[in-house]
């Protein structure tokens, strides 16, 4: 007899999930197997919150539908933190959660599991019998990938058991991307051709609209940008500034600032992106799916709903031919951070973490996909290593929770196989997510972990200035890497640049195991961009 829960399973499969991630127990067992007997490759992870975010990274990286699968309450409620970020970052996510049967009422494992779920931002769906599980299985994917929605489907244990009802399987139409109105349109080309110094920054809603926005922004001389989130979208173009706002070099952000124009695409154009709004001197247009975004944030003088790319090849087209020089009269320089100079305050048993930043960007190779977690440190990889395009930086941070870092990196280095999986945390959260250590140890992942240890949790510290008593997050100084040892990686302890010949010694070898670097960091003061958002 084939159970409800396998036959939503199989049907999962055959739509199209890409990879699912998980912890196993009783109410998850059948339909994890049920994914598996239907050829979706499964990871098991250590702990909830880490399948989630492996999931979330994994679909960030590959544009591929991933699940997780998730034990009734609280292997839900363990997960919540991931859920939130992925919901509140418009991930494409299904979330497998197994509930408790309807008469058990007095279950220890039971909550309001829909509730939980649409309280972080997430959309609760169900498996409501086994008539109709195929359709709410298919109604569940086609809210996820079509709306871009995080959805959490349970599964409750009484209607999993009962044998199945099978029912065709209809995969749904995708929609067409929305395109704009021709008004719009008008108003955005008129705006560029009026325009001598557009900037276009592209966020998240344009990761799949860089070839459009290159050949618009060609015609009209327009600077190219992005929001941490799209970081690398225009990684090889001359024109390209980096990474808009807090991140930014200062060359980057005097030249945003001087713009008479500024273009978001996909982009909400939010305090961090914008530096609370003084990078936007000039007109502001805003391109997006969702008119909600037009001036959530920041002013909005002009507001387009349409899809990034769909917009702006209509944009283009509307341009009839028409092109100028606009801010292209010069090469834009040093934009990158890495090329400000600066004084090393490195001493004989602490590394600066801006020589450590930009030492580790010459030595690992240019085919990486970084992934960074939260912190007061989080800006130096951000800014200091570079990524090849935009499936080269993995930024979980919708939610500014420490701990997610290295569970993101495993989801990245899974999307994409043929990169340098590099994660870049801080001392308290790897700590907090080191149980996930031994995930990329039994997946053999060659991984290269930088923790930028400081012994602290140096945001707080920053926060509530010298004067402050910090004995609660200040912490003696552990050793790490023998910590990573015991987990079966390679360890290198960093004091000073030349212990960074360990890293090159690494790359050299079989990278059978991964790398964990301990590096032990000088203190900052606060670094730049958390100086910013304290101000």
């Amino acid at each position: 007899m084939t159970s409800t829960a396998e036959l939503v399973g199989a049907t999962l499969a055959e739509l199209g999930v890409a990879q699912a991630f998980g912890v196993v127990g009783s109410g998850n067992f059948a339909v994890t197997n049920a994914l598996r007997a239907g050829g979706v490759p499964y990871v098991a992870a250590r702990h909830e919150c880490g399948a989630t975010v492996m999931a979330d990274a994994y679909a960030r990286m590959s544009d591929r539908l991933a699940a997780v699968t998730l034990h009734q309450g609280c292997g839900l409620t363990n997960a919540l933190t991931g859920i939130t970020e992925a919901a509140k970052s418009r991930t494409p996510l299904l979330v497998l959660a197994a509930d408790t049967a309807g008469a058990a009422v007095t279950a220890n494992f039971r909550i309001d599991q829909a509730a939980a779920v649409t309280t972080v931002g997430a959309v609760a769906e169900r498996v409501h019998s086994p008539e109709s599980a195929v359709a709410d299985a298919v109604r569940a994917y086609r809210t996820a990938v079509h709306e871009r929605r995080t959805v959490v489907l349970n599964l409750p244990l009484d209607v999993q058991a009962a044998p199945a009802v099978p029912t065709p399987v209809m995969v749904p139409v995708a929609p067409q991307p929305v395109r704009p109105n021709a008004e719009a349109v008008s108003a955005l080309a008129a705006a560029l051709r009026a325009a001598r110094r557009p900037v276009f920054v592209a966020g998240r809603g344009a990761r799949h609209a860089g070839r459009e926005l290159r050949e618009l922004a060609d015609a009209v001389g327009a600077l190219l940008a992005t929001s941490a989130v799209a970081h690398g979208l225009f990684a090889d173009s001359v024109w390209s500034l980096g990474i808009s706002g807090g991140f930014a070099s200062t060359r980057t952000a005097s030249l945003i600032a001087d713009a008479d124009l500024v273009v978001g695409w996909g982009c909400a154009l939010n305090k961090w992106t914008t530096k609370r709004g003084e990078l936007l001197g000039g007109t502001v247009a805003q391109v997006d799916v969702d008119p909600a975004a037009f001036g959530a944030h920041n002013r909005c003088d002009l507001g387009v709903v349409g899809d990034a790319a769909q917009t702006a090849a209509d944009v283009l087209a509307a341009l009839e031919g028409y092109t100028q020089d606009g801010y292209r009269t010069a090469p834009v320089g040093a934009v990158r951070l890495r090329d400000e100079r600066f004084d090393d305050e490195s001493t004989a048993d602490r590394i600066d973490p801006r020589t450590l930043s930009a030492r580790l960007d010459d030595l690992l190779p240019s085919a990486r996909v970084v992934s960074v977690d939260s912190g007061n440190f989080m800006g130096y990889p951000s800014a200091y290593l570079s990524v090849p395009d935009q499936y080269g930086f993995c930024f979980t941070q919708a939610f500014q929770s420490i701990g997610l870092g290295l569970a993101t990196a495993i989801g990245a280095a899974l999307a994409q196989p043929d990169r340098l999986p590099v994660a870049a945390l801080g001392d308290g959260g790897f700590l907090m997510g080191v149980a996930e250590l031994e995930t990329v140890v039994r997946l053999g992942i060659p991984m290269v972990i930088v923790v930028y240890d400081d012994a602290a949790y140096g945001a707080e510290i920053h926060h509530f200035g010298p004067d402050a008593d910090h004995s609660t997050v200040t912490f003696p100084d552990t050793d790490l890497a023998a910590l990573a040892t015991g987990f079966g990686c390679s360890g290198l302890t960093v004091r000073t640049e030349a212990d960074l010949t360990g890293v090159t010694n690494w790359l050299s070898g079989p990278r059978d195991r991964p790398l964990l670097i301990d590096a032990k960091l000088t203190n900052d003061g606060g670094s730049w961009w958390l100086a910013e958002a304290f101000r």
